[in-house]
């Protein structure tokens, strides 16, 4: 019985730095998430422009919503990524504790587990990292959300 008590102290102990990794994936959602909003908002406020008849260029305003749908796919690929990230994680702290309790080794699943855990972690880093570049690559090329003011109305 007191064997028992060890092993699983033990994984338990071992549990810890797999759940501080789950709130780094969490905060990293979270973030994406809000990436996410303010990209859908820009389309929206993109499309009320074209709603009133804004005077912008047709083929500006095409490139800039293929832009944005080109951002919320990156957005969207990375918040999968990091959840398929989180669901490994979670699969390696129960294995670890159902592999004590059945007294079954489970190393290499675990082993296997972490791994695409870290694979995930590191594929949504990279299409976050990439829809940040290309938001800011074309911040140049942004249509103003309201038409500048004639220079005649400035008294």
């Amino acid at each position: 019985m007191e064997n028992h008590v060890t092993s699983v102290t033990h994984v338990i102990q071992l549990a810890v730095a797999p759940v501080f990794l789950l709130t780094a994936i969490a905060t990293l959602i979270s973030a994406l998430n809000v990436r996410l909003g303010r990209i859908v908002d820009r389309q929206r406020a993109l499309q009320s422009l074209v709603a009133v008849g804004a005077r912008t260029d047709a083929a500006v305003r095409q490139r800039e919503f293929a832009q944005l749908a080109h951002r919320v796919h990156l957005c969207y690929l990375a918040i999968l990524a990091a959840v398929f990230a989180g669901l490994f994680i979670c699969m390696v702290v129960a294995l670890a504790f159902i592999g004590v309790l059945l007294e079954v080794d489970l190393a290499k699943v675990l082993a296997v587990l972490f791994v695409l855990a870290m694979v995930s972690m590191i594929s949504s880093l990279g299409l976050f990292s990439r829809e940040i570049y290309i938001a800011v690559s074309a911040r140049q090329r942004v249509t103003p959300l309201a038409d500048p003011q004639p220079a005649s109305a400035e008294r």
